[in-house]
């Protein structure tokens, strides 16, 4: 069965760019987005590589750490880099997991347990499934998970929309509307009374009798 949204992250042990990692201790206290790809020097993954590279800060900025996995082991990710660089003109330098034995990528079922233990003389189409993204919060819970096909690249700005979206919905009892942007209008829960909402928002629009908007809040 699947992994689910507010399951616990599977944890591993794994060696990366940066050395050997255990996941969980990785994360910290803070946010973290593991993202997966289906094998090395793949041209629309090198694009994503280098497209996260560019917009790290953004990240680090909300407190997320990222980082990336691909079934091909870790000497394999150091030339890989190079030719990152050279597509897109930043530098790799979060860490990349190696899976070579394919045990995170079955561990998250983003490969059937048949697949085999070796990464070698498999195809891009054969780990066509490894290509999904998880955004993991402070409590080790997986908050989103999205799985794009290998010829569409990921939209990483929309994952940095949607963990504004989670940091300030777990911080306060709102959630967003369709499309929204950071400094937009939020829905208030049901949860919060009308009382309470006068109380805490400063006054709400109420659109439908289950649908109150109010201003994002700020504190």
């Amino acid at each position: 069965m699947g992994l689910r949204i507010n399951d616990t992250a599977p944890d591993f042990i794994a060696d990366t760019t940066k050395g050997k990692i255990k996941f969980h201790e990785w994360i910290g206290d803070g946010w973290a987005v593991l993202f997966s790809h289906p094998k090395n020097f793949t041209p629309v993954c090198t694009t994503e590589l280098g497209t996260m590279a560019g917009i790290a800060p953004e990240f680090a900025k909300r407190g997320v750490k990222i980082i990336g996995i691909s079934v091909d082991p870790v000497e394999s990710h150091a030339k890989w880099k190079d030719d990152i660089r050279t597509a897109t003109g930043f530098d790799v330098d979060y860490p990349l997991i190696g899976d070579k034995d394919l045990a995170v990528a079955k561990l998250y079922d983003m490969l059937p347990a048949d697949a085999g233990s070796s990464s070698e003389g498999r195809t891009p189409a054969d780990n066509a499934t490894v290509r999904s993204v998880y955004v993991i919060g402070p409590d080790k819970k997986i908050k989103l998970v999205l799985t794009y096909p290998m010829t569409t690249g990921r939209n990483f700005n929309e994952i940095l929309r949607a963990i504004d979206s989670m940091q300030l919905t777990a911080k306060h009892q709102v959630a967003t509307p369709a499309n929204w942007q950071q400094g937009e209008d939020v829905i208030i829960t049901a949860a919060v009374s009308d009382e309470d909402a006068e109380k805490r928002f400063g006054g709400f629009e109420r659109v439908l009798p289950y649908l109150r908007k109010t201003k994002q809040p700020t504190a």
